[in-house]
């Protein structure tokens, strides 16, 4: 089988693939290559003119919200999700599986032509698609269930997800914001503690190459 490659201004670049399984149940997911270790998230943030989107990339945080999600499978029938920073669609496109209508949003393009690959690679067909960026997102609906993936490490957009999550979490509505244990997650999440919400921590191991890897998944819920 020919490897399906992703083409973009700054190059073509084949796309992997990475499977999820889960009981009797399989998924498969295209994307650009693995970002698995701290020096690689380090080296590939530190370059900015050639590199790829950020949500094109295979991350930790996103395998393990897609766990997270997974373990809630029997919540999840009808229920509204919004994913933010989409990238390559993995918690959503569980989560659409598992009987939610799912809401996936990403600025870029490139990502979210990935993701559509994913959507329809899994027959998701409950997964609308967005382009748009959290500044300017807009929607009359509430959602019951907000994920995101390594969403956390901008300090300069933590009040417009704290917005986000204010504005469009239905009442009795949960947010799962998944991250690699980031010091600077912490501002956000501790300013929303000290406004009311509820914030607990749940963690899971990550299995990669190196040796395992610790993922928070933080649960926030207005009190």
């Amino acid at each position: 089988m020919t490897q399906p490659i992703l083409a973009t201004s700054i190059g073509d670049f084949p796309l992997q693939e990475y499977s999820l399984r889960s009981g009797d149940r399989s998924w498969s997911f295209l994307h650009t290559g693995a970002v698995i270790t701290v020096d690689q998230e380090s080296q590939y943030l530190a370059r900015e003119s050639d590199r790829l989107p950020y949500g094109v990339m295979l991350w930790p945080a996103s395998i393990a919200l897609a766990h997270d999600v997974l373990s809630r499978a029997e919540l999840l029938p009808g229920k509204r999700v919004l994913e933010l920073g989409a990238g390559t669609g993995i918690p959503g496109i569980i989560a659409a599986s598992l009987g939610a209508s799912v809401l996936q949003i990403d600025r870029s393009d490139v990502a979210l032509h990935v993701c559509r690959l994913n959507k329809e690679r899994n027959h998701a067909s409950s997964v609308e698609l967005a382009n748009t960026d959290w500044e300017h997102f807009q929607t009359n609906k509430q959602f019951d269930l907000i994920l995101g993936a390594d969403v956390l490490y901008a300090t300069s957009m933590h009040e417009r997800l704290r917005a986000i999550c204010e504005q469009y979490l239905a009442p009795a509505g949960r947010v799962l914001f998944a991250d690699p244990l980031r010091a600077d997650s912490l501002e956000l999440l501790g300013a929303m503690e000290a406004s009311g919400w509820h914030v607990s921590l749940a963690k899971w191991t990550i299995q990669v190459e190196t040796g395992p890897r610790t993922i928070a998944i933080y649960e926030l819920a207005p009190r």
